[in-house]
């Protein structure tokens, strides 16, 4: 349609602002009113195929279903010369993507934020039994404040409607659709929540996880292919919540989140622990300082050469001495021939997978590591034992720096009797291999390790009655 048409005698058209395979919208003035107002008019093609019709009444009705501060409002819906059209709030801003080609990743109190925002529509929109089944940053609107607003329902379907009437129909955008949506089978909250999750990794990453050229190869990376290491390539992002993108991004909806309202809750923790810190922004992952040589060196007297000639000898005595002392059994039965390796504690490994909820006391987890004995990283108080729960276990996990092969690890702990062994990994959200004997803890206990190399180590705890302290940590 042409801009400065007037519509249902009512909506005046003055630019294109979006177009779809579907319908263009248009920025509009209502002249009732006084405002201005967002037109969306289903393609002339269209007009005639019912099944497209009958889909954008749909849009219609589900999104009039919905009044919440993060989902766009609909005004009206109507008929002009045989096209379709509804009328929403005007959102006077760009969409998520836009601003994510536009700015590259976020940070990650932003794409937190962004995230509840865009939980809560989604989560309200399922309280009324509606799945969305499009979720994506092209369907998130950001008004001039930066708050989203959730659009295009025009896929959406009833809780109880998706599975029955539309198996083996393939809808939705492939670069964030879900593995059961792609097989076409059935949809239901779980498939919002994948989608949702995807939405995630792309705010924190700059990109999607599974890139491609055509909607069968990049559904088929969902389908088949391990979700990418989001700490890979965003490496300050907190454990927890990355441990909460991966979830949301299980292959199968039974391994993600109950509810969108489940994440949502989580989301809110992973703010809660941002503040909880210092600087507001800090994450869970805790680069150790880095100790630079100073450029300028103090100013020392003069020696007189003949001393230094003396002190020759002597020097060359010490150095054969500090030489026997770095190769000498150190007392744990290995040997310390280079400087150890400062291990920093960067949170709890708790997987899902093993009956975990993802955390376990994250923000103790430098304690562990900060030469006080004193201070601890502790589990939970498992009463019943952990071994006559549903747990595999619960671990600690401690970042090396860079990958690294250690001879052996010594956990010092006030709560002996527990039992663990050490695990090695190239992510801090694993997967691990198991790299020692078990072994029960005394007060110092040293597990020798296997020649392993990795960058993130885990205590992995196996068998507890009551809770355990790790006061320190140490490598060699």
């Amino acid at each position: 349609m042409a801009v400065d048409q007037r519509i249902a005698e009512r909506y005046e058209l003055q630019a294109v602002v979006g177009t779809g395979g579907m319908a263009s919208v248009y920025r509009a003035y209502d002249t009732l009113l006084e405002r201005n107002v967002a037109l969306k008019i289903l393609h002339e093609h269209y007009s005639e195929d019912d099944e497209y019709i009958e889909r954008f009444r749909r849009e219609a009705r589900a999104a009039a279903q919905l009044s919440h501060p993060g989902i766009v409002t609909v005004i009206d819906r109507g008929e002009e010369g045989g096209r379709q059209f509804i009328v929403f709030e005007y959102v006077d801003g760009e969409t998520l993507k836009e601003l994510v080609e536009r700015t590259g990743p976020m940070p990650v109190r932003r794409v937190i934020e962004l995230g509840l925002e865009i939980g809560r529509a989604i989560a309200f929109a399922h309280e009324q039994g509606l799945v969305h089944r499009d979720v994506k940053p092209q369907n998130v609107l950001l008004g001039t404040e930066g708050r989203a607003k959730v659009t295009d329902f025009g896929i959406a379907r009833s809780l109880e409607a998706v599975g029955r009437t539309e198996t083996g129909t393939i809808l939705g955008t492939s670069h964030y659709i879900a593995p059961e949506q792609a097989r076409g089978e059935r949809v239901d909250a779980q498939t919002d929540v994948y989608s949702f999750g995807v939405v995630l990794y792309e705010l924190l990453v700059g990109d999607v996880p599974f890139p491609g050229d055509n909607f069968l190869t990049v559904a088929m990376k969902h389908v088949n292919d391990p979700i990418p290491s989001l700490l890979e390539r965003r490496p300050d992002c907190p454990l927890r919540l990355a441990g909460l993108v991966e979830r949301t991004m299980a292959k199968e909806p039974d391994g993600r989140p109950a509810s969108m309202d489940e994440v949502v809750v989580e989301l809110e923790s992973c703010l809660d622990e941002l503040d909880s810190r210092p600087n507001g922004e800090a994450t869970m992952i805790v680069k150790g300082p880095v100790v630079k040589a100073s450029s300028r060196r103090a100013s020392r007297p003069k020696r007189d050469r003949r001393g230094l000639l003396v002190l020759l000898p002597l020097l060359a005595v010490a150095a054969a001495a500090a030489a026997f002392f770095l190769t000498r059994d150190d007392g744990g039965g290995g040997t310390a021939a280079t400087p150890p390796v400062r291990l920093q504690g960067i949170g709890a490994y708790d997987p899902p997978s093993g009956g975990g909820d993802g955390r376990e006391h994250d923000d103790e987890a430098g304690l562990a590591t900060d030469g006080d004995a004193g201070t601890f990283w502790r589990t939970e108080n498992y009463r019943a034992s952990l071994r006559l729960i549903d747990k595999e276990g619960v671990g600690l996990v401690l970042d090396a720096g860079s990958a690294s092969e250690l001879s052996q690890i010594r956990v010092k702990t006030d709560t002996p009797g527990f039992t663990a062994e050490i695990r090695v990994g190239d992510s801090p959200a694993g997967p691990f291999e198991t790299i020692s004997d078990s072994k029960t803890a005394e007060a110092t206990t040293t597990w020798d390790l296997r020649g392993a190399e990795g960058r993130y180590y885990v205590l992995w705890i196996s068998e507890l009655d009551g809770n355990a302290h790790v006061n320190e940590v140490k490598a060699s």
